[in-house]
């Protein structure tokens, strides 16, 4: 337990992480790839790049400080994390550098404000932190080399078929190297795979949802390929994944982690909401669903632009003509001239959750919402206008969700 007078100085600094957080960040991460570059290959430097990854860090810096009283109110959060570092294989001992570097970087950012006193306090705040961190972290690690055809760490799989979903997506079918299982997993939780990227001349980790029922033989994911827009570069490893990784090609996959997924403990109805890729998880879901005969009631909510870039339709559409208890909801955003309202999409513009209010709003329902961070944000909003209570929203965060700490 840190003493009042650790958590004071702490605490103090609250203005200055407000005021100057992304620098220190930003110096943060400048400084430990200078000095341990051996980690460029655990972040994703493409958020790097965009700075999104110094933004999120910060905010975690200050969310800490402000609640350094009671830490366990970052419960939730520190899951999140725990699952995310779990799947980039960050271990106990990079703890320690990242603590270095930070408290270096407080002094070097902050100068003569940055007194041995409060170097000492934030010390010590890390140490606690750590600690939390690597506790539940090792709890996951077990968990994951403990289940039937688990490991920890990375392992190799070989690429057995790639199927196109759409002009943009495309499913990739993993099965292990050594012809082993693959382990139970939730349905709506994501592995990471990890491949090379010539852009950045190194190994990069990313996160995809698993877009298929567990089965114990293979992983499926469903990869977005994302293209250069303005100021935002292409996607390095979501477009290496589509046109440089072929058919009975290896690569490396971290265990199933992530604290988004179906609860299959109860009946409620299940309300899946998605946006673009974000459909990926709830397709999981789905089949899961199906796969276990579960005769709760489904709504599948989805939007995307047009037809052209709609995944997984045909699958959708038989799923619901095979299964009354499911029910599907499909907006197209721009439909194309060839795009057939009634037969393709039911509804023209973006997810209008007011339009099927008398579908969606079932007694005792979880609504599971997955998509852009804007997407997920308004879809929340609309259930909260709408009377959903907050406990039964369940939402996806990818991106920025795993910084190091």
């Amino acid at each position: 337990m840190l003493s009042e007078s650790v958590r004071n100085l702490v605490k103090a600094t609250v203005p200055v992480l407000k005021e100057s957080g992304v620098a220190l960040t930003s110096h943060f991460y400048a400084r430990m790839f200078k000095y341990n570059p051996e980690l460029k290959q655990i972040f994703n430097q493409g958020h790097q790049q965009g700075g999104h990854q110094q933004t999120a860090l910060a905010m975690a810096v200050l969310a800490y400080a402000e609640n350094i009283d009671d830490p366990s109110v970052l419960a939730p959060v520190v899951h999140l994390i725990a699952n995310k570092h779990v799947s980039l294989g960050i271990r106990a001992e990079h703890y320690p550098i990242v603590g270095h570097h930070l408290l270096e970087s407080i002094k070097e950012v902050l100068g003569d404000a940055a007194t041995d006193e409060l170097i000492s306090a934030w010390a010590e705040a890390y140490g606690q932190l750590a600690d939390i961190f690597i506790d539940a972290e090792r709890k996951l690690y077990a968990e994951a080399t403990q289940a039937k055809g688990g490991w920890s760490g990375w392992r190799s799989f070989r690429v057995k078929s790639k199927h196109v979903e759409s002009e943009e997506i495309t499913s990739f079918y993993l099965h292990p190297l050594d012809g082993g299982e693959t382990p139970h997993f939730k349905a709506g939780q994501y592995i990471s795979v990890r491949v090379y990227a010539p852009t950045f001349g190194l190994m990069q980790p990313r996160q995809y949802s698993l877009s298929d029922a567990p089965n114990g033989e293979y992983f499926r994911i469903s990869v977005k390929r994302e293209q250069a827009q303005e100021a935002k570069p292409a996607g390095a490893v979501s477009n290496r994944l589509h046109h440089d990784i072929h058919v009975n090609d290896i690569i490396d996959v971290a265990p199933p982690m992530g604290d988004f997924y179906l609860h299959t403990e109860r009946q409620s109805p299940a309300v899946l909401i998605s946006g673009g890729v974000g459909l990926t998880p709830m397709i999981a879901m789905l089949n899961q669903l199906n796969q276990s005969q579960d005769v709760r009631e489904v709504r599948f909510v989805h939007g995307c632009r047009h037809g052209n870039v709609h995944a997984m339709k045909a699958h959708v559409q038989a799923t619901t003509q095979e299964h009354s208890n499911v029910k599907s909801f499909v907006f197209y955003e721009n439909p194309n001239a060839h795009d057939v309202q009634g037969k393709d999409y039911d509804y023209a513009g973006r997810i209008d959750l007011q339009l099927i209010k008398d579908q969606i709003l079932l007694a005792d329902a979880d609504y599971y919402l997955c998509g852009p961070i804007e997407f997920m944000r308004a879809q929340k909003q609309s259930l909260l206008d709408l009377g959903v209570s907050p406990d039964h929203i369940f939402a996806e965060v990818f991106g920025t969700g795993g910084f190091l700490l």
